[in-house]
């Protein structure tokens, strides 16, 4: 199973592929190509992340939290 650290840099990743992806959408846009299929591409993607942003969270919550009444660096009565 993936860890925490692997699925934010596979967020990172997806949202960088998307920004290209917009960016050659406009292109062929602005030639006058169709852009169907690399539209359908587009949402597929950002599905993907918004599963990773899911499975992220989720992940976050099974992580202990910190320990009730402990602040760091505070002073222990």
């Amino acid at each position: 199973m993936p860890d925490l650290e692997f699925i934010h840099r596979e967020i990172e990743y997806m949202r960088v592929q998307v920004g290209r992806q917009r960016k050659n959408i406009l292109k062929l846009q602005r030639a006058g190509i169709a852009t169907a299929s690399a539209e359908l591409l587009l949402q597929r993607m950002l599905a993907k992340i918004e599963g990773l942003c899911a499975e992220r969270d989720r992940l976050k919550k099974e992580l202990p939290g910190p320990t009730a009444g402990k602040a760091l660096g505070g002073r222990k009565w």
